[in-house]
């Protein structure tokens, strides 16, 4: 039984990875996961320099999952390097470094420097605002998103994921953008905003006041936006939101994702990823499905 995909190019033992800024750089979970067990390893998302992230409070629990306002707090690239990189490579597994910034040079700079380490592939974080366009998101403007894509893929000497945010009218026209601006493969969808209250003290339950939703509640817009992309880009799909059990993970496959990523699932159940990897085996056994790439894309219509 194969458990092997080929996302643009890199093959992965298994189509398993985690959603970046839920798994800090694996050093944190090592005791609790084998990460040689993962397909890939996906970073929390790095910068050209360090930043501090937003003030506290900056996660609140909702129903279905989880709200963060963390405003992507990182070490930066240099400490990343020195740090991160070396102790990923002790495992067998494939690293995927997210990238953010806040603007294109931002992205560029963290993508040259990367150029030379010895890691598998880059995912690019355009839900960050871009402060030269004026705070539009870069996720939320196709030209934006093509030319960003386009300028990193220049620096990038690792196959590039742009990771899709939701908010947006048309998730595939962000898709087809990215894909004509040279992407390799896409990955999404990124957190939805959302805004939670303390009727209790009548403030906002986040100092941000806004926050990205993740967990379960978000897991059926997902499937859904998945698979529209799947539809409309000949590129890979990586699927993530929401992710929980294995169930999930073959349902966002057979909408079209090739690989999946687990996100917010990792807080409460640190083995979640193993018992995924398992739970994906033992579906090909039970449907004596041979290649765990038959998934991909094959549900039926009614």
């Amino acid at each position: 039984m194969n458990m092997k995909v080929n996302i643009a190019g890199v093959e992965w033992k298994n189509p398993v990875t985690v959603a970046s800024g839920t798994f800090g750089s694996g050093a944190e979970y090592a005791d609790f996961v084998d990460l040689n067990k993962l397909g890939a390893v996906t970073t929390k998302g790095v910068a050209n320099v360090p930043w501090p992230g937003n003030p506290t409070p900056r996660v609140a629990e909702i129903h279905g999952g989880m709200m963060n306002a963390i405003g992507l707090q990182n070490p930066g690239i240099d400490l990343f390097c020195e740090r991160d990189i070396p102790f990923l490579r002790k495992y067998d597994t494939k690293i995927i470094v997210n990238v953010c910034g806040k603007s294109t040079e931002d992205y560029c700079e963290v993508v040259e420097r990367l150029a030379g380490e010895d890691i598998d592939m880059l995912e690019i974080n355009i839900s960050c605002p871009n402060v030269k366009e004026g705070g539009i998101a870069f996720g939320q403007n196709p030209k934006a998103a093509e030319d960003i894509t386009r300028a990193v893929k220049k620096y990038a000497k690792q196959p590039v994921i742009m990771k899709l945010s939701p908010n947006v009218t048309d998730i595939t026209e962000m898709a087809k953008a990215v894909e004509a601006g040279g992407a390799d493969a896409v990955s999404l969808i990124n957190t939805l905003t959302g805004m939670k209250i303390d009727i209790h003290k009548r403030t906002f339950a986040l100092a941000n006041q806004t926050g990205g939703v993740s967990g379960p509640a978000i897991h059926p817009i997902a499937v859904r936006m998945v698979y529209q992309t799947a539809q409309t880009v000949k590129i890979p799909v990586i699927g993530m939101g929401g992710i929980a059990c294995a169930e999930d993970a073959i349902e966002m496959m057979l909408a079209g994702a090739s690989a999946v990523s687990v996100g917010t699932a990792n807080f409460h159940n640190p083995a979640v990823t193993m018992e995924i990897v398992e739970g994906i085996e033992e579906y090909l056994k039970a449907n004596k499905i041979e290649d765990v790439r038959e998934l991909v894309g094959a549900v039926k219509k009614l």
